[in-house]
């Protein structure tokens, strides 16, 4: 199977007429990189032809390495003598004064595959901002780490549009960053000058895995393959104001799923019993360093991921859900609802676990509008199955 070659690459290589000679403004982080580990940032400085005057920098910086809500300061970043500016918070988007100086903007960031996690966010706004300025956008497309065939869960309702559901999305959307973009253009009305660089080889069943390109992380959570793959089935859980550990800021990020109060052995029993396929679910016990349960002995599962291509991540994260409020109703809550509301994108779901509705029936009430959404997510495709 040949290797994948990255928007990157194909930009330099085949498409650099697009850039040359413009000046450039450069949303990206570590995991901007190409096939061959190099910066995105050093190809373009490195470039004569190419004038590389601003950059930005999604949740998490520069260097994809600050903790959750944090981004850079409006500043000169210290290693390449560039201005930059973080895009999150009140920040969220590029400040009018630097797109000024541009003749186009670039997109270079490593996305997850899910609606939480916020660099297709900041897309969104950099569309806007981009859109307002008149400025050209063009984003340097990218696997989705997790293929581009399945789409789970209910889409945002519009009273919960944040920096955690940004787009009218459902919580998977098995589609690429550039597939993202061209999607919120014409779905959202945006009206940007965008140009997707497509990958070639790419294909739709393909985990990052299949590839043949190296992993970077694209934030301190997400330091492996297997991480992207967990993220939903865990950050579901216990990211969603419930009061459990998902592992995140410890050694095995979205690999575990806990509580104090959890009996392990029979939750791993009963999930293991569930059907879900492609996981495995190992009884263990650890001792987070940082977030919730800090320093404390947490009881509760290790998810085994035994086969990425059949797993569904928010089947799994919903049956984690409604099995701990079956075995442990008086120990299993909601600490903040509406962050529960605002992760799922949607205020009925809490209330259905509460209720004792299953997972079967949990999904069925979002299917009609899942069925609207492929219909839409089709014509913004671009790469074969």
């Amino acid at each position: 199977r040949p290797r994948v070659k990255l928007g990157i690459d194909v930009l330099m290589e085949k498409r650099i007429e697009l850039i040359a000679g413009k000046r450039i403004g450069l949303v990206t982080n570590a995991s901007g990189v190409d096939g061959n580990l190099r910066p995105t940032v050093d190809r373009l400085m490195s470039d004569p032809r190419v004038h590389l005057v601003q950059l930005y920098a999604p949740e998490h910086g520069l260097r994809a390495s600050m903790p959750n809500g944090h981004s850079d300061r409006k500043g000169r970043d210290p290693v390449t003598g560039v201005p930059v500016q973080g895009l999150f918070g009140r920040n969220a988007r590029p400040d009018p004064a630097t797109l000024a100086r541009l003749d186009c903007l670039v997109f270079d960031v490593q996305d997850i595959g899910s609606r939480t996690y916020t660099y297709i966010s900041t897309l969104g706004h950099v569309m806007i901002a981009a859109a307002r300025a008149k400025v050209p956008l063009i984003v340097l497309d990218r696997p989705n780490p997790n293929g581009g065939l399945l789409f789970e869960g209910p889409i945002r309702e519009e009273k919960y549009k944040s920096l955690i559901g940004w787009g009218p999305l459902p919580v998977t959307h098995g589609m690429t960053i550039g597939e993202i973009a061209r999607f919120y253009n014409e779905e959202l009305g945006i009206g940007c000058d965008l140009t997707v660089v497509p990958m070639e080889n790419w294909r739709r069943g393909m985990l990052f895995e299949d590839t043949g390109l190296d992993w970077v992380p694209p934030s301190p959570g997400i330091p492996h393959p297997l991480n992207a793959h967990l993220y939903v089935a865990t950050g579901m859980v216990g990211g969603s104001g419930a009061n459990l550990n998902e592992g995140a800021g410890n050694s095995m990020p979205f690999e575990l799923v806990g509580a104090p109060w959890v009996d392990e052995r029979r939750l791993a029993e009963e999930l293991n019993g569930a059907g879900l396929p492609g996981v495995f679910f190992r009884p263990t016990v650890w001792r987070p360093r940082v977030g919730q349960f800090a320093n404390r002995y947490v009881r509760g599962v290790q998810l085994i991921l035994r086969d990425a291509r059949v797993f569904r991540p928010l089947r799994t994260a919903l049956t984690v859900l409604t099995t701990l409020r079956r075995l442990h109703p008086k120990d299993h809550k909601v600490k903040d609802p509406r962050r529960f509301a605002r992760v799922w994108g949607n205020s009925r779901i809490w209330p259905m676990i509460q209720s004792g509705m299953g997972p079967d029936e949990i999904e069925r009430t979002w299917q009609e509008e899942l069925a609207a959404f492929a219909k839409k997510r089709a014509k913004y495709l671009i790469y074969p199955e």
